[in-house]
């Protein structure tokens, strides 16, 4: 069902779970603009999929995403960004608003280094699963830019004002370890494990009612930026297809009768 639009993105399908893979293992799979294109169109497409439920986001190699690639052609003679490398940095319909928009659940196992707009996708996802040698490489103020893809909207809402803006202010790499103690990720395995850990958490969330994980998903985004009385009243119009669901019906016989629920997104 879902190919691999080109050789630097992977993707495989299996049980409900997307998984998609940045393959430019040989520049720690920075993101040229082709594969912009590709990744945005990939997730936009799972997100209206019924038979996607969740979506696993990775690496090949020993890095997560090292940025955009604004070698060669995207950079001017005096080394200044050129107009292609600007292009670049339009977000319009870009992955990290494609990712802010997503209902399905996505999850970052994060392989290794993600800096620049890398480090901005993963901080984009629900859930970040770590392996021991993953970092985080805050390093926009050493390089004269500022978390343009969606960072300094994440961190103060991840971390509590003072601790973003120690990770934005100092600019430094934030080891597997550290990224776990701020609360950068939710949790940090050993480096082998990283797609099998991922994968079991990806798995119980497959198995959960699909319309409830989305919908609820989708009332904590919006519950961002409401007052507790909109967000109840939009809570409520929500549940309420719920309630006509067959997954609502199935839950609570599963529940009476003592089994596992069997959940069809319907």
């Amino acid at each position: 069902m879902y190919t691999s639009p080109t050789e630097e993105l992977l993707l495989e399908f299996s049980d409900g779970i997307l998984t998609v893979t940045l393959n430019r293992p040989d520049r720690l799979n920075a993101i040229s603009g082709p594969m912009l294109s590709a990744l945005s169109d990939t997730l936009q497409q799972a997100n209206i999929d019924p038979e996607v439920r969740v979506v696993v986001f990775t690496g090949a190699g020993r890095g997560f995403c090292s940025g955009l690639d604004l070698k060669n052609e995207q950079m001017t003679g005096n080394g200044a960004v050129s107009r292609a490398g600007y292009r670049l940095f339009d977000l319009h319909n870009s992955p990290p608003i494609v990712i802010n928009r997503m209902d399905k659940p996505m999850i970052c196992a994060l392989n290794g280094a993600a800096a620049g707009y890398g480090m901005d996708m993963a901080l984009g996802c629900d859930i970040r699963i770590a392996s021991e040698h993953a970092k985080m490489g805050a390093v926009f103020a050493k390089r004269g830019v500022l978390p343009e893809s969606g960072g300094c909207w994440y961190l103060p809402r991840l971390l509590g004002w003072a601790k973003a803006a120690e990770v934005a202010f100092l600019g430094d790499v934030l080891d597997a370890n550290r990224s776990l103690e701020l609360g950068l990720v939710n949790r940090v395995v050993p480096h082998d494990q990283l797609m099998t850990e991922t994968m079991k958490v990806a798995r119980q969330i497959a198995n959960n009612a699909p319309l409830s994980v989305q919908s609820t998903k989708r009332m904590m985004r919006l519950g961002m930026e409401e007052t507790f009385e909109a967000a109840v009243d939009h809570i409520y119009l929500q549940l309420l297809p719920l309630f006509g669901s067959e997954d609502f019906k199935e839950g609570l016989s599963a529940f009476a009768e003592r089994r596992e629920p069997a959940f069809k997104g319907r």
